[in-house]
């Protein structure tokens, strides 16, 4: 026999009590045919879109440019799940009426981006790691009370001569591991997403 026997992974499968629900919604959101509309921008990301049209940066207009999203006839049809941003889960249209349940309605799960932006990676050339983690499972109770059925988190990979660097790849994908997790804890879908930057030397 060996003296050090060698190492085997093992893949587990969440069976906690949202089992039956996240396979449903982890099928629906891979529907043939549909997808996913991202409109999780951050207030100021859609600050600057907003500057570039004269339109001032208020929850007002903002407000009304996912309204205008959510209720365009025809617009949903396609989409089987939409990403939101914090603030977009709790708002409702000019007649008082949730996006959540305008979501819903047309047959589309409401998402939430759980992620709370990226840190440089210590040890690293310039690599990044993703926040989030302290209070995600608070934060995923409160979301999938609100009305969210999935999630996701960004997590950003470097793409250069030395990079990425094997820390910069352990610690992204144990945090998306961890997000996971979590997220399935709180029946929540994660939506795993390792984004490698277009940006090159």
């Amino acid at each position: 026999p060996f003296a050090n026997p060698p190492q085997t992974s093992t893949m587990s499968a969440y069976c906690g009590k949202y089992k039956d629900e996240l396979i449903k919604n982890a099928a629906y959101i891979g529907t043939p045919g549909k997808g996913i509309l991202a409109a999780d921008e951050s207030t100021g990301t859609i600050g600057k879109r907003f500057a570039s049209i004269n339109v001032e940066n208020v929850e007002d207009n903002r407000r009304a440019l996912r309204e205008l999203l959510f209720t365009t006839p025809g617009a949903l049809q396609h989409i089987s799940g939409v990403i939101l941003f914090e603030e977009t889960l709790y708002q409702s249209s000019k007649a008082g009426k949730p996006f959540v349940d305008i979501l819903k309605e047309n047959n589309v799960l409401p998402g939430i981006k759980v992620d709370k932006g990226t840190v440089e990676l210590a040890g690293t050339d310039k690599e990044t790691t993703t926040q989030g983690h302290d209070d995600l499972g608070k934060r995923c109770a409160k979301y999938y009370e609100a009305g969210a059925r999935f999630a996701k988190w960004r997590a950003v990979l470097k793409i250069g001569p030395n990079e990425p660097s094997q820390l910069s790849i352990d610690q992204n994908a144990q945090g998306l591991a961890r997000y996971a997790i979590i997220c399935q804890e709180n029946g929540l879908v994660p939506i795993v997403e390792p984004e490698i930057l277009v940006d090159g030397p």
